[in-house]
């Protein structure tokens, strides 16, 4: 058996690839690569933390949508601004869920073996999760500003917001993750 670990790690070394992970090579750096398991626990533990951070403020905002329908100033509110309040707190309620979702998946399926699938389904959840909370964030702005700031610069402003939302909460993840491939593509090329 000896000799077949040494005959390993001999092409290991040679080659720079690890033969226990799927044959891909080691990370730079000297770094050992991960297993497949290692990677998907790693993913799973990276999602359940983002999780905490963003329920608690889905809950934070989605509880003072909730007080909003119970103050007086809100019967005063004209019929459009009960429409924008009534798709706030639904867009709020469906990001509560989709964001805790993954806490109920693992409680369900813990034990299963079906860690690769429930990351999977997780990230789904969460990329829905904030959609909806990017929403939710963007309808109560309004809601506050329309009645503050009334007219076209409330509309302005929420816009403004709501454009910041998508370039740093998904265009920026999506330019990093196009320039990481286009660098791992010429660094294989070459």
């Amino acid at each position: 058996m000896s000799v077949t670990v040494g005959a390993i790690e001999r092409s290991e070394a040679e080659t720079g690839r690890c033969g226990g992970c799927g044959g891909h090579a080691a990370p730079p750096g000297g770094e050992a690569p991960e297993t497949p398991r290692e990677r998907v626990n790693r993913r799973w533990n990276e999602i359940m933390q983002e999780t905490r951070v963003a329920q608690t403020g889905v809950q934070i905002l989605f509880g003072f949508l909730l007080s909003v329908a119970f103050t007086p100033l809100f019967h005063e509110l004209g019929t459009f601004d009960h429409v924008v309040y009534v798709i706030t707190v639904v867009s709020g309620a469906a990001a509560t869920a989709s964001l805790i979702a993954p806490v109920s998946i693992h409680r369900f399926l813990s034990g299963q073996r079906m860690k690769d699938e429930m990351v999977e389904v997780a990230h789904r959840l969460m990329v829905c999760g904030m959609a909806l909370l990017a929403v939710t964030i963007g309808c109560t702005l309004f809601l506050i500003l329309h009645v503050v700031v009334p007219g076209l610069t409330a509309k302005l402003l929420v816009g403004a917001v709501m454009l910041w939302f998508a370039l740093s909460w998904y265009a920026l993840p999506l330019w990093l993750r196009r320039r990481s491939t286009r660098r791992a593509a010429q660094q294989e090329s070459s």
